[in-house]
């Protein structure tokens, strides 16, 4: 039976002693990934900047875990702000340029009050 492994990647640490994913066989599951910025830690204030950490932390996530971004299954988004919606489609299509292969997503509303605009979770199954 496979074992679970914790995965930690240095430009995303949580705050408490969780790792920012687990692996068990080739299921990767993420906890919540936010768009603090991988050097300081810090949340920059501006949607944009959020998501261009929050994306960086996908791909850094997905190899840490053996895989790449194009092992993931899907995506789930909470957004604090809904009208910033269509902010999140030019660095998603980025990182999933084909649409014929790119992996599900759902956007949820998330807290219009945290200092986290944006956060997400993936799945990701590698072979």
């Amino acid at each position: 039976m496979a074992k679970r492994t914790a995965i930690y990647v240095k430009e995303f640490m949580h705050g408490n002693p969780i790792p920012a994913a687990s692996r068990i066989g080739a299921f990767v599951q993420t906890g919540v990934i936010t768009g603090k910025d991988p050097e300081s830690g810090d949340m920059p204030d501006a949607m944009e900047d959020q998501l261009t950490n929050m994306f960086g932390h996908i791909q850094r996530i997905a190899e840490a875990a053996g895989g790449t971004t194009e092992d993931i299954l899907k995506i789930t988004f909470w957004m604090g702000d809904p009208s910033e919606r269509a902010l999140l489609n030019t660095p998603w299509v980025a990182m999933f340029p084909d649409e014929a292969t790119r992996p599900t997503r759902h956007t949820l509303p998330g807290s219009a009050t945290a200092a986290s605009k944006v956060q997400c979770s993936f799945t990701a199954v590698i072979e």
